[in-house]
């Protein structure tokens, strides 16, 4: 869904290679995708010559490590968010991005839709009014203890794999760095977050709000809402818009619903980061995003009594 299905869909993408820790398994998935070549390690993938560009779907505790590793082997990268482990390590590979000269994206493919520029031109508009609040949820049901997404040793959490889109919600929509005001965390195991709340603060007064969790009474959300002096703006699924999602917007004049068209927003993401290999244009998820986003999680971690990621 995120890379091999709109490489179908780019002609300029192709998926020429795989590599995994085990070979067999590796084998397995290049068969099934009809990936051309199965590499014995991930050092022989990225110095593979035939290769332009990496994508990194590896655990957030190596995110950091095998991009670096990438751009000083030449290959662009698109790596999986959050973009590390917290925001030093994101710093360290925007410095590697800029000294190898190659494009760094963070796949924050929802950015990719058009359902985000039109999320994002409403409230600039003003029809909604002086904004006051923006809140962003994104809580699904990953009842797997043992998953990756639960271990602190790989850099996982709630706030790591669901809070990040949360946050770069609210990051976008109110178009300013916000102060964390206060965090709560509910845990799965000792530093393991399966539910964070964050109650954030901007400097001309807008409040704003981010929840997210692997595992909480509440099962499934996937929203943001705006509320402004004049109107409101309610989101259903801004994440993956293409399955479903619903855009309504409520004023003193009125309610309406919209929907917005648009390819896949994986297929968006792929295409924006071919050309901005081509062409080197800047990404709206490159590498100061990451680092921007990452500062936000880490803050939020402390807010709430916990390390950030990577951190003692």
């Amino acid at each position: 869904m995120a890379l091999l299905r709109p490489a179908q869909e780019v002609a300029e993408a192709v998926v020429v290679a795989v590599a995994a820790r085990d070979m067999q398994r590796a084998r397995r998935f290049a068969d099934k995708h009809g990936i051309m070549r199965v590499q014995p390690s991930y050092e022989a993938l990225i110095n593979d010559p035939e290769v332009d560009a990496v994508y990194i779907p590896l655990p957030n505790s190596l995110h950091c490590e095998w991009t670096i590793r990438a751009l000083q082997a030449g290959k662009h990268v698109l790596c999986e968010k959050p973009i590390a482990a917290n925001a030093a390590e994101a710093e360290r590979m925007a410095d590697a991005a800029r000294q190898s000269g190659r494009i760094l994206m963070e796949a924050f493919h929802w950015r990719y839709h058009p359902l985000a520029e039109r999320m994002k031109a409403i409230v600039d508009s003003g029809e909604l009014g002086k904004v006051r609040h923006i809140e962003a949820h994104l809580r699904i049901p990953l009842l797997l203890p043992g998953d990756i997404r639960y271990r602190l040793d790989l850099a996982g959490g709630a706030l790591m794999d669901t809070g990040c889109y949360a946050v770069s919600i609210v990051r976008y929509l109110a178009g300013a760095e916000p102060e964390v005001v206060r965090a709560e965390a509910r845990l799965s195991s000792p530093g393991v977050d399966r539910m964070m709340t964050a109650d954030l603060r901007f400097a001309d007064g807008r409040t704003g709000r981010v929840t997210c969790s692997l595992f909480s009474a509440i099962l499934l959300r996937a929203s943001a809402k705006v509320d402004g002096e004049s109107g409101a703006m309610t989101v259903v699924n801004p994440i993956a818009p293409q399955l479903y999602h619903r855009l309504r917007v409520r004023t003193a004049s009125g309610a309406r619903s919209e929907r917005l068209r648009g390819e896949a927003s994986y297929t968006g993401q792929l295409r924006a980061f071919v050309t901005a290999v081509r062409s080197g244009i800047r990404l709206p998820t490159g590498p100061e995003h990451g680092i921007a986003n990452m500062r936000v999680l880490d803050e939020i971690y402390r807010r709430a009594g916990l390390s950030p990621r990577g951190q003692s």
